[in-house]
């Protein structure tokens, strides 16, 4: 399933969100060199429960407007979303 998720890098702690615009994530990592990239993945992994490897940012490596290809169906993705709020 491809997912539109907006990112905010440099955040205090890590969250993720479910707003009117979409999916929000907010991340400690610094958009330097991929390592918020890197954080968004790992995080996201640990929060769906699936490898890092199954993740793929399709669109936006230098945006903070992604696209991503998640290996999860939408019903999994609300549910999820709707625990962590």
């Amino acid at each position: 399933m491809n997912v539109e998720i907006r990112v905010i890098p440099n955040a205090k702690k890590r969250a993720i969100a479910r707003t009117p615009a979409g999916i929000t994530v907010r991340l400690t990592a610094l958009p330097l060199e991929g390592k918020a990239n890197d954080e968004l993945i790992r995080y996201l992994s640990d929060i769906l429960k699936v490898k890092r490897s199954a993740i793929r940012i399709l669109k936006g490596e230098k945006d903070r407007r992604k696209v991503l290809e998640l290996p999860i169906d939408e019903k999994e993705l609300e549910a999820l979303l709707g625990g962590l709020a």
